[in-house]
């Protein structure tokens, strides 16, 4: 069985049965869920000129991310701008299209994304996390940061 385009509306309990010579009838279920894609937002304050760690997926302790490919992103009016991208295995990828973020970015332990020291441009930004467990399933958690002045 395969199916296209899925939607929540196709969960349910699906079986498969055909008849076997001289066996009878041999039959098998399996219990579709279907998820709707859900992105868990966050807003974070920093003082100015502080070390700001955003974690990747807050929620995830189950699964090791380490796993699977992400990119970080940064957005501002609509635009989003890629920061790092991270493969299993292999060291992060660092975009320098970024020239605001270009020397402040770095990926810590976990997937944090490290942006020291901050500016004050950086308040009202968004920083997303994109996990990609698999083409089609793809977890993002997004952060506003807000900057504080002393």
């Amino acid at each position: 069985l395969h199916l296209k385009n899925i939607t929540v509306s196709l969960s349910g309990l699906y079986e498969c049965s055909f008849a076997t010579y001289p066996y009878g009838i041999k039959a098998a279920k399996i219990q579709l869920i279907v998820k709707a894609e859900e992105e868990q937002h966050y807003v974070k304050e920093v003082w100015l000129n502080q070390t700001l760690e955003i974690p990747c997926l807050e929620d995830t302790t189950s699964e090791n991310l380490s796993n699977y490919p992400l990119k970080w992103l940064v957005g501002e009016n609509g635009r989003k701008e890629e920061l790092v991208t991270k493969e299993p295995s292999c060291p992060a990828v660092y975009r320098n299209s970024s020239a605001l973020y270009r020397q402040r970015v770095r990926l810590g332990l976990n997937n944090t994304l490290k942006i020291f020291p901050t500016k004050i441009t950086d308040d009202g930004r968004v920083f997303s996390c994109h996990v990609v467990y698999h083409p089609e399933r793809v977890q993002k958690s997004s952060t506003t940061v807000r900057v504080f002045g002393k």
